[in-house]
């Protein structure tokens, strides 16, 4: 979770610093609850349970707790859901109707307040355990983002991040705002682990009601592009292994020429449409996916 603080009082700046230094293990314990409370939510909406979503929000019943007389606006999934909803919180806070801003990664994004001195951004490790290979590249433009966020105008800005991983490169670069190195440390992690941009990938999905069919199906495919000498792990369960009643699996298919994994996945849907595997199973292909399964 990302937070704002606007440049109102010179108290409570030197307060939240305080807060910082002296709670630091509240503050890494509210990291942790946030992202299990977005993730609980997101759960659900996949599930198709969430009819309404009612509770408060830890960051923001500290931040009220804390500063009692500060003005706070919200902005998240449930604030913005509304026609205009994004622009309305933006522009009240850029009137200064509000002194602090808290919200989720859509806050760090592009926006310019020139009386926003201080930004803090808590757990911001947790991205990095994502399960997804550009995890280090978020976590850095994240933190890249959040911390052009403050300064921006006359008076000069300050960032504190909280973090577990103080010594992962991508938080020490993103602190530095180091873009060459931060690149040549990626660079030389996805060499190492045969990821995009230095090798090509192939990711195929597939789910269905039947388990037992949708095992037999993704072990065939697999079997398939072994046989064709190309890198690949898996099947096995997707991130959420299953939503809606529907088994999910994924297959990771990885070569240095991307045309060589082009003819794999021509391959594997002409089989899928010889068996007519597609009235039983959504099978989908990607490559160098931009999200994770």
């Amino acid at each position: 979770m990302t937070t704002f603080a606007k440049h109102y009082l010179k108290k409570h700046i030197s307060l939240l610093r305080s807060m910082i230094e002296i709670r630091k293990t509240e503050i890494a314990e509210l990291g942790i609850l946030m992202e299990l409370f977005e993730q609980g939510k997101r759960i659900m909406r996949k599930s198709g349970n969430m009819k309404q979503w009612t509770g408060g929000y830890p960051d923001e019943e500290l931040v009220k707790k804390e500063f009692p007389d500060a003005r706070v606006f919200r902005m998240d999934m449930d604030t913005t859901k509304e026609k205009d909803g994004h622009e309305k919180i933006l522009e009240a806070f850029a009137n200064e109707e509000a002194d602090i801003l808290i919200g989720t990664q859509m806050i760090v994004k592009g926006h310019d307040f020139a009386n926003v001195t201080l930004v803090g951004v808590l757990a911001a490790d947790l991205s990095l355990h994502a399960n997804d290979y550009r995890a280090g590249e978020r976590t850095f433009q994240l933190l890249t983002q959040a911390a052009g966020r403050a300064g921006r105008g006359d008076k000069p800005g300050e960032v504190v991040i909280q973090t577990y991983s103080p010594e992962h490169y991508s938080i020490q670069t993103a602190a530095k705002q180091d873009y060459h190195a931060f690149y040549k440390e990626e660079i030389s992690y996805r060499s190492l682990m045969r990821y995009p941009p230095e090798w090509q990938m192939l990711v195929v999905f597939a789910s269905g009601e039947d388990k037992a069919w949708l095992d037999k199906v993704m072990d065939a495919m697999a079997n398939v592009v072994k046989h064709m000498d190309l890198m690949v792990i898996g099947p096995s369960e997707a991130g959420f292994g299953k939503i809606n009643d529907q088994y999910r699996k994924v297959i990771y298919i990885k070569n240095k020429d991307y045309e060589t994994l082009v003819k794999a996945k021509n391959r594997l849907e002409q089989g899928i449409d010889l068996n007519k595997i597609r009235k039983n199973l959504l099978v989908n292909f990607d490559f160098n996916p931009m999200n994770s399964y």
